[in-house]
């Protein structure tokens, strides 16, 4: 094949076309090089989507959280709560805490 039937090609005609580079050049520009390019846009998408899941996880915590101090204003759920998370006491009473240890396979 010749230099000047490759020239005459149909396909090597529409990509040589100055208006197909130009926009081939755009395109790669706006998707990889540009501060506003697609790579940067999924970046901040996939972070999006992370500060989503920790905001739904802390609005479950504070509703569970509510939950448990709405039960703390009665004295006797306000002592079972101080027993069992902070091992607090009566006078005169004596706690043994037990930790078990798992079995490592």
């Amino acid at each position: 094949m010749k230099l000047k039937d490759i020239r005459n090609n149909r396909w090597v005609r529409i990509f040589a076309n100055k208006y197909t580079l130009v926009l081939a050049a755009f395109c790669f520009w706006m998707l990889f090089l540009d501060s506003n390019s697609w790579l940067i846009h999924r970046e901040l998408d996939l972070e999006i989507d992370d500060l989503k899941k920790n905001k739904e996880y802390y609005l479950n915590e504070i509703s569970r959280d509510k939950a448990i101090m709405d039960n703390l204003n009665d004295s006797l759920e306000l002592e079972k709560f101080a027993r069992q998370e902070y091992f607090m006491k009566r006078e005169n009473e004596e706690i043994f805490i037990i930790e078990y240890k798992e079995a490592v396979d």
